[in-house]
């Protein structure tokens, strides 16, 4: 039996909206097993100067990152699609083990193949410190707020 992860494409706004939610709520358990499910497994990274290939680096690199990344918490945003791509922007808070709060922004593309698997993913990130005032992410997105966009800030 193979794998799948609907929707698959090609997308629909409705769709790739879907497909964007999704991830965000995968990512947002911070669970490097449950987020690498929507990956194939010789998907092909590259996050930030890191590349890594297939579900078993994929792992290894989200458990570093949220052993690293504390309080994760985020907000991706649908920017393009077409056919088996998907375009997104995306911002996320974290503190570091010294207490220094930082939001990260970013942009990533998404490639899929016909059964919904990401086969590719290119992140490109930056880090800006904050304060814990100024935060403004808190867990994961209330259901009310799927699908609007988060302001840039």
């Amino acid at each position: 039996m193979s794998e799948s992860r609907p929707p698959c494409p090609p997308f629909t706004r409705q769709t790739a909206l879907q497909k964007v939610q999704a991830a965000e709520d995968a990512w947002n358990t911070r669970d490097p097993h449950r987020v690498a499910l929507a990956y194939t497994h010789d998907s092909t990274w590259r996050n930030r100067d890191l590349f890594a290939r297939g579900r078993q680096e994929i792992i290894a690199f989200l458990t570093r990152k949220w052993e690293r990344e504390l309080d994760y918490a985020l907000r991706k945003s649908l920017w393009a699609f077409h056919e088996d791509r998907i375009a997104v922007r995306f911002q996320y808070e974290w503190h570091d083990a010294g207490g220094q709060w930082w939001r990260s922004y970013g942009n990533e593309l998404w490639e899929f193949d016909e059964r919904g698997l990401m086969r590719r993913r290119e992140a490109s990130i930056n880090d800006t410190a904050i304060t814990e005032a100024d935060r403004r992410i808190f867990g994961p997105r209330p259901a009310d707020e799927h699908g609007t966009d988060f302001p840039l800030r």
